[in-house]
């Protein structure tokens, strides 16, 4: 069986900012090929990067990722240049459009068409890098310069003062259809915040229109799937499942509205339609206990790896007999990251 390609998420903040410092330099000592930040509407995905950036040397550093509402495509392309620059090249740009709650609720801008939105974002950071002419884009969100209400006239097209790496790669996350087409159209690789090895099904027909649409003969060859997956080691299954059950309660059941909950509609696609609706009607009624309990352990074993290193094993062969050859593990324990660089790597 082929190995697989490790990463870690280090996720974004809770109540406080901590960064485990030592899980990944850990992380890195055992082979581990990248470390993920993320952001929600706390701490920022970009300033833990550029702190990990500092006390690592060879883990490549990616962002899982920066919500594009929250900055121009111009303010992204700098801070990815910067930190990519800063540790010699080791950057990777993860992309998502969040969801309307957080868009319009944290960010106070319209949550409009997240696949325009994703098409025009990457488009002009994709020339930003590129460095080829000063930067002029006009698009149905994005207008650089900008000559639009309020503009005084002077603006004008600009280069990027900073050199940057031209094949820096773009990865965007989704889980909806047209998402992952898109993806498979303007990226390098997509992110998915959970799956099930054994249905990749969900994913090939729309990558294959997305690969279409590029061009070119792009395919999964040059194209990197990376999900999150969870990894609790442990002899106590009840005891491992549980945090993967909270966290699956809250997107399933509360991460959107009832009718806009891009996580529940998953989870049906998944083939969980009956439990994603209980899950959803206890979150929302305000019972997080039994939301949590609704979720089935059937679930937590598709898409995580959980139990001792023998169920460890047994599971990662199904991960190393699909198409995924990249794992994005969210843990906080040293002894999984170890048993999964000797199974996996």
């Amino acid at each position: 069986m082929p190995t697989l390609r490790l990463g870690l998420t280090s996720g974004y903040s809770r109540g406080t900012m901590a960064i485990d410092r030592e899980l990944i330099l850990e992380a890195e000592r055992l082979g581990f090929y990248s470390v993920w930040t993320a952001e929600a509407y706390g701490s920022d995905a970009v300033t833990p990067l550029a702190y990990i950036a500092a006390f690592t040397t060879k883990i490549r550093l990616g962002t899982a990722i920066i919500q594009m509402p929250a900055r121009t495509p111009a303010a992204t392309a700098m801070a990815a240049m910067t930190i990519d620059a800063l540790s010699g090249g080791r950057f990777i740009l993860g992309l998502g459009p969040s969801g309307p709650q957080v868009v319009e609720g944290w960010y106070g801008v319209p949550y409009g068409k997240p696949l325009t939105r994703t098409r025009e974002y990457v488009e002009i950071i994709r020339r930003i890098l590129a460095r080829e002419a000063p930067v002029e884009f006009k698009g149905e969100i994005y207008e650089v310069p900008y000559r639009g209400p309020g503009a005084t006239g002077l603006g004008k097209p600009l280069k990027s003062i900073l050199h940057a790496r031209k094949d820096m790669e773009i990865y965007t996350a989704s889980i909806g259809p047209a998402g992952i087409e898109c993806s498979a159209e303007v990226a390098d690789g997509l992110i998915p915040v959970w799956m099930n090895p054994e249905r990749f099904d969900l994913l090939a027909p729309h990558l294959e229109k997305g690969f279409a649409k590029a061009g070119g003969g792009k395919s999964l060859k040059e194209f990197d799937v990376a999900p999150f997956v969870t990894c609790v080691v442990g002899d106590d299954l009840d005891k491992c499942r549980k945090p993967i059950k909270e966290n699956l309660a809250l997107y399933i059941g509360g991460m959107g509205a009832r009718g806009k909950n891009f996580y529940n509609d998953y989870a049906k696609r998944l083939g969980y339609e009956a439990e994603a609706v209980k899950i959803q009607d206890l979150f929302l009624a305000g019972k997080k206990a039994e939301a949590e309990a609704a979720v089935p352990d059937r679930l937590v074993d598709d898409i995580a790896l959980v139990g001792d290193k023998a169920r460890i094993r047994d599971r990662l062969e199904a991960w190393k007999a699909s198409p995924i050859r990249t794992l994005l593990i969210g843990t906080k324990q040293p002894e999984a990251l170890r048993v999964l660089a000797e199974l996996a790597l």
